[in-house]
């Protein structure tokens, strides 16, 4: 079954583009949908779904679309399982972390190098999140004034937003002594060995016959059932409670 993956962008030549950069970059079998607008996508997202068995697995939105704004798709996919790619020429602030805060997993610009592009799109498969260079940098710089300031702490959610791959909310310390038993699937189970032990999703995905990105699927649960942000958070309280 070939890999669904959703192009919204109005710009035939950047679609273009973006569509070879996407080719390049996984070796699954894929099946390409561009959408040129807001309306298009939400057609193309009814019409195919993202549910784990033939919907969309990856979606790369522009920011500034005909019919609208490419955030508003965020927010509408937020919380579904969909690996939402921001990919526009702004990296601005005002631009950045409103679309973390509104779902995206990664941000990339579209002035980037080809190669560039591949390499950080590349970064869904060993389970992090795809950032053009200075985007990365803007983030760290923004958030080493943050921690040099007390009351700077409005932004913040954008940044666990992308480290929680698509979670709009900052993630909470778990007290391990504290609430219910944390179950997790004997899938769950096996991905989170494989995690606490360096694997990159890809190896995971080949260890256990799966696809990546339904390992990633079950990363996401994980996170969600821990109530962590990082592979090397889960580890850890999955030691302690002795769930691994």
């Amino acid at each position: 079954m070939s890999v669904k993956v959703l192009i919204v962008e109005d710009n035939p030549v950047a679609r273009s583009f973006l569509c070879k950069v996407v080719r390049e970059s996984f070796s699954d079998d894929l099946e390409i949908i561009e959408a040129g607008d807001l309306e298009g996508a939400r057609s193309e997202l009814k019409t195919h779904g993202v549910d784990p068995l033939g919907g969309f697995k990856l979606a790369l939105v522009d920011l500034e679309l005909p019919d609208g704004n490419g955030m508003d798709l965020l927010t509408a996919l937020a919380g579904t399982p969909l690996l939402k790619v921001v990919t526009t020429l702004y990296s601005d602030d005002d631009h950045l972390f409103p679309a973390l805060q509104c779902g995206a997993d990664g941000y990339l610009l579209k002035e980037d190098r080809f190669e560039v592009l591949v390499e950080e799109l590349q970064r869904i498969v060993r389970g992090q999140p795809p950032l053009s260079p200075a985007i990365a940098r803007r983030l760290l710089g923004h958030f080493r004034t943050s921690n040099s300031d007390p009351g700077a702490t409005g932004l913040a959610s954008g940044f666990w937003a992308l480290g929680s791959m698509g979670s709009p909310s900052r993630p909470v310390p778990l007290d391990p002594m504290h609430g219910e038993t944390i179950r997790l699937s004997p899938r769950e189970n096996e991905v989170l060995t494989y995690l606490s032990k360096g694997f990159t999703i890809k190896e995971i995905a080949n260890l256990m016959g799966i696809k990546w990105y339904t390992v990633n699927d079950h990363i996401k649960s994980i996170y969600k059932k821990l109530n962590v942000s990082s592979r090397a958070e889960a580890a850890v309280l999955a030691s302690k409670q002795g769930l691994v």
